[in-house]
């Protein structure tokens, strides 16, 4: 396998069991094998990507001052603006070359949560940029929720499991500027080799190539969407919460090669976290004795704060 497998969410919305059945096995098989598959007609419009991919680069071209403006010290970079080089891989002194946005949950008023999400920070020179990244937001998190589903019938569980955990849940809609690079970077990549932290992560098209994933041989493959296909990869959440039976795999974007260096890169992942008090206990369906429980009983509020610490982005 050369590229990351395809799978198509029509099969799993169509009416047709033998339909949905095919759709949960290709995913779940993917997951235990790679962690990553590229999905289409998910609930993004052509349109509503293109609108959004104008708003974040709209905002990257501010000034320098107008941006650090945005970027708000006590938030712990869970909202606005995060500058350049701030954040960094697990282990890893350097820097990612890139700068990015937060977007994030905006809880209906029914979501009786026992925790206080940050608000979002609105940018005043856009008028659009909050309002398209809220409306991508919502189609990303519909997107994963069914996702999520499928995934749930495959591990033995209802299938609505993660809907109460996943609705109005910690999510982050990340908008990524990579700029060009103008000196050797010294160690340093557009981001480092990571697993991500949450249950998944759906990445609409990037601008240009270079995110590659590590197969379990140890080989690195691009990830190649077609152009109307989401990235959809396993977090280190879901890793945990299925006792490793779903891939949580490392993934990096490199570097261009020199001749390139000129060309930013802009990529839009979002990060589908759930609700802090959900359990990540590894679950009885995935527990016998060939894999015995390998992990202790966390929340997924106790896990972000630990991994955020790890990355940079808050001190202890």
């Amino acid at each position: 396998m050369n590229n990351i497998p395809s799978v198509d969410l029509a099969d799993f919305l169509s009416e047709d069991p033998k339909r949905k059945q095919k759709f949960i096995d290709e995913l779940g098989k993917a997951y235990e094998e790679i962690g990553f598959v590229s999905l289409k007609n998910h609930f993004l419009s052509d349109d509503l990507v293109d609108e959004l991919y104008k708003e974040v680069k709209s905002f990257f071209d501010l000034p320098e001052e107008t941006k650090k403006g945005y970027e708000i010290e006590d938030l712990g970079g869970q909202r606005g603006y995060i500058s350049f080089g701030k954040e960094h891989a697990k282990g890893k002194k350097e820097g990612d070359l890139k700068e990015f946005w937060h977007f994030g949950q905006e809880p209906s008023p029914d979501a009786d949560l026992k925790e206080d999400y940050p608000p979002n920070v609105i940018v005043e020179e856009l008028k659009d940029f909050n309002h398209t990244g809220m409306e991508a937001f919502r189609m990303l998190e519909k997107t994963g929720i069914y996702v999520l589903r499928a995934l749930a019938i495959y591990i033995g569980l209802d299938e609505h499991y993660f809907d109460h955990w996943a609705s109005n849940g910690n999510s982050i809609l990340r908008p990524i500027h990579y700029p060009p690079i103008t000196e050797e970077p010294k160690g340093a990549e557009r981001a480092g080799a990571h697993g991500d932290i949450n249950l998944i992560t759906l990445l609409m098209g990037a601008s240009t190539g270079g995110l590659q994933v590590l197969r379990k041989d140890g080989e690195w493959i691009d990830a190649i969407p077609e152009e109307d296909e989401l990235v959809i990869n396993v977090g280190d959440m879901l890793e945990r919460l299925t006792n490793n039976k779903l891939r949580s795999t490392i993934h990096k974007v490199v570097n261009p090669p020199k001749e390139q260096w000129s060309n930013p890169r802009y990529s839009i992942p979002f990060f589908l976290h759930p609700r802090g008090e959900m359990p990540l206990n590894c679950l009885e369906e995935c527990i016998d004795e060939n894999n015995p429980k390998q992990y202790e009983d966390i929340t997924a509020g106790e896990f972000l704060h630990q991994r955020l610490v790890e990355i940079g982005l808050i001190k202890e």
